[in-house]
């Protein structure tokens, strides 16, 4: 095994956009720590397969011991966290009418894709400041992954886009903060991927692409996110902070 380039944690990564992303992080030679709520799912089977350490930490966001185990356990594991990526999330159970929408459905979105992750950022910040002052040189970065959903209006999944616009002015917060301490902080912006979370809409969408929703006319798949990550977390754009990075085929384009 080839020594590593670091030590990344990937919430969400024991299925679609959250396992391609562990994926390309590990052929980029990142050992992985990922979490997990009901299923821990191959991701971690086929990150060995690539010659990379990995291990699967169950944990969900929402709870505040839970996201204190997981950094605890990343750090014993391999000693040191150099990336997370914030991908865990969840979509409506049921997609409501604004009109309609019920507050249930409210605090179980914005707690899991917002406030999970914007204090699991607090936590990994903590111990990479702490690295820092003690001369740990290497670099370090913070990815949250949100949606075209930050700024796309949506109006039968209100909450949902709340989140993720929620999530674009973490990261610039984030990124404010942690500049200083040469912590650079991104955001990825996933459009239309193809995942099981996709899956129930794959029709329409075939459709939509198809007539040009699109430039690129195709599904974005979960390893063309993990691409964009790998882009950061291996320091490939050293002097952008608080960066928004679309992987979605030019949909924010919004031609005419």
């Amino acid at each position: 095994m080839t020594e590593t380039k670091g030590v990344a944690l990937v919430t969400g990564g024991s299925r679609g956009i959250g396992a391609g992303i562990c994926l390309a992080l590990a052929r980029a030679g990142f050992d992985i720590a990922y979490t997990y709520v009901t299923a821990s799912g191959p991701t971690a089977e086929q990150v060995q397969a690539l010659g990379r350490q990995a291990v699967a930490i169950h944990g969900d966001v929402t709870s505040g011991p839970d996201r204190e185990t997981v950094v605890a356990e990343t750090i014993r594991q391999f000693g040191r966290l150099d990336v997370l990526v914030n991908n865990a999330g969840v979509a409506p159970k049921v997609r409501a009418d604004i009109l309609d929408a019920d507050e249930d459905s409210y605090d179980r979105v914005m707690t899991t894709n917002l406030k999970g992750p914007y204090f699991l950022t607090q936590r990994v910040a903590r111990e990479m400041v702490a690295w820092r002052q003690a001369g740990d040189a290497g670099f370090k970065c913070i990815v949250n992954v949100s949606s075209i959903s930050a700024y796309t209006a949506s109006v039968s999944r209100g909450d949902y886009c709340l989140s993720k616009a929620g999530i674009a002015m973490a990261t610039a917060l984030w990124a404010a903060r942690l500049a200083e301490f040469g912590i650079n902080v991104y955001e990825v912006r996933p459009g239309v991927i193809a995942t099981d979370m996709t899956a129930g809409v794959k029709e329409k969408y075939d459709t939509l692409i198809g007539e040009g929703l699109t430039p690129i006319r195709r599904w974005g798949q979960p390893a063309d996110v993990g691409q964009a990550v790998v882009a950061c977390a291996t320091g490939q754009l050293p002097f952008s902070t608080g960066e928004v990075i679309n992987v979605d085929g030019g949909f924010h384009l919004r031609t005419l």
